[in-house]
């Protein structure tokens, strides 16, 4: 496996009414593979675009990660993966495909979304050989499909919703859109148990100072 892999954390800007919706999406890269790690919301594919190309992209994009169903998370996907011709392979846990394949109406907001394809089904455990190694954690709690993902060679945590953060110090799970709190601080001390030096999270950006001491208190439902 490669393992002169970059990682980097992207800044969407979406605005929404009144205030700028801010998401963090994740790019993984090797000289064979480009990754993207979710996928914002519908309607956003010429901001999509306009990242990728910036970041040198936008035209070797190999695979799309999603981490749960939740509408900021795979409502880009339908249009990001037409407009990739169906060259661009869909990788999604065995819960959260039939979300994306329209056959179920996203849990929070009961809307079903256009039916993308997902050309691979993930697992809790799974080590996918890109990038030099990217390991699939199932972290319920958010959502009931939730994974997070742990880049080894870089000791990268890309946590999704699994965790927020704000300035730059790690925070729990946003408990206004996690209906299943104590699954998701049972998920949190699952990651605990990893080698972690950087946090990604997708409302929040990138963590580095305090990890596993924010990680303990956020188990202990202290933080």
């Amino acid at each position: 496996m490669s393992t002169n892999a970059e990682i980097k954390a992207l800044r969407w800007e979406i605005p929404t009414g009144e205030r700028i919706f801010v998401l963090h999406p994740t790019v993984l890269r090797d000289d064979k593979d480009v990754i993207l790690v979710d996928t914002g919301i519908p309607g956003q594919l010429e901001l999509i675009r306009i990242s990728l190309e910036q970041e040198g992209v936008w035209d070797k994009l190999t695979k799309i990660i999603i981490t749960h169903q939740d509408l900021d998370h795979i409502g880009g996907l339908p249009d990001l993966a037409a407009a990739a011709e169906g060259k661009v392979e869909v990788l999604a846990h065995e819960l959260t495909k039939p979300y994306i394949l329209g056959e179920k109406p996203i849990m929070k907001r009961g809307i079903v979304v256009p039916p993308s394809k997902v050309d691979v089904t993930l697992q809790d455990g799974d080590t996918l050989p890109f990038c030099g190694g990217i390991q699939v954690i199932f972290t319920p709690g958010h959502t009931p499909d939730h994974i997070s993902l742990y880049h080894q060679p870089s000791k990268t945590l890309i946590s999704g919703d699994a965790l927020t953060s704000n300035e730059g110090v790690l925070m729990p799970p946003n408990p206004d859109f996690t209906p299943d709190m104590p699954a998701a601080l049972e998920s949190v001390r699952k990651l605990q148990q990893l080698d972690i030096e950087t946090v990604i999270t997708y409302h929040g950006g990138v963590v580095t100072e305090r990890i596993q001491e924010r990680l303990a208190e956020i188990a202990a439902g202290s933080a």
